[in-house]
């Protein structure tokens, strides 16, 4: 079966015709961030695992379904086992999750300036991050769970308040609101 060459960023870039690369870089980056945020620091194991479901052009889900039917090499098997079993090993964020470690991310690389630097980027809108994420997916760059949509990242909060009221409020913490968790 042959396989789908790799993409680009610069491929990215023109699928999606609306934002530049360091829109893409900033949300890739994000993204580790969240995951590390709503998950802890990734392991040794689960790096090797997310390389082998890259090599193997697999999902977490297929690695969870080949699991338990028994139809894993012994050395994944036994990697999965030492890593806590496979509920342990997904490190999917939500859109929500995402959108807010996003706008963590920002302010703690720009501070006041976060909001300014997104909307240079045509990034006006939590939508905007699902658009990219969503770029991602369709180009087989960044895998997605049955239950992803981009409405997900719809309204997820307003760019006026996530990224100006901290200042306004004149402390900016790390935590979305009270109303963003779910």
């Amino acid at each position: 079966m042959p396989t789908e060459p790799a993409h680009t960023l610069e491929d990215l870039v023109k699928h999606l015709g609306r934002y530049p690369d360091q829109a893409f870089l900033f949300v890739r980056e994000g993204l580790s961030y969240a995951a590390e945020r709503v998950h802890g620091e990734e392991t040794p194991i689960q790096r090797q695992l997310h390389e082998y479901l890259a090599g193997q052009q697999m999902d977490w889900h297929d690695l969870i379904a080949k699991y338990h039917a028994g139809q894993l090499p012994e050395p994944v098997v036994e990697a999965i086992d030492a890593a806590g079993g496979v509920e342990k090993l997904n490190r999917h964020v939500t859109g929500r999750e995402l959108c807010w470690g996003l706008r963590d991310y920002a302010l703690g690389r720009w501070g006041m300036l976060a909001r300014v630097v997104l909307e240079s980027w045509n990034i006006r809108c939590s939508r905007d991050f699902g658009r990219i994420v969503f770029g991602f997916i369709d180009l087989n760059m960044m895998q997605k769970q049955p239950e992803d949509t981009i409405e997900d990242f719809d309204e997820v909060y307003s760019f006026a308040e996530a990224f100006d009221e901290p200042f306004r409020a004149g402390l900016l913490d790390n935590e979305p609101p009270p109303e963003a968790e779910e």
